[in-house]
């Protein structure tokens, strides 16, 4: 499971995901040229994208495949990104196992 946090630039946790991203072959299998972010995340590693990458990464998430997220896990995505380029210095964190 890929755990979601919006954290501040001193690594203070603001804001966390209550569902998280499965690790599966729907993931695993995203075409890297049409989803750039997500089609670079990794099951056991941990990726930062800052404000200009969840932008490009807000844009992703409407056109996911069926079975790459839970409705509630996108809609936190969302929640999450906007959060990310409403504030001040803030990363969106995906944390693998």
């Amino acid at each position: 499971m890929i755990d979601l946090q919006v954290r501040g630039e001193d690594g203070s946790i603001k804001a966390r995901a209550r569902h998280g991203l499965a690790w599966g072959p729907e993931l695993a299998g995203l075409d890297q040229s049409s989803f750039p972010m997500l089609g670079h995340l990794l099951p056991y590693g941990d990726t930062v994208f800052n404000s200009r990458q969840v932008s490009t990464l807000l844009a992703e998430v409407p056109r996911l495949p069926s079975g790459v997220a839970t409705d509630e896990c996108a809609r936190e995505l969302l929640e999450l990104g906007q959060k990310v380029l409403e504030g001040l210095h803030l990363y969106l964190w995906f944390l693998g196992d």
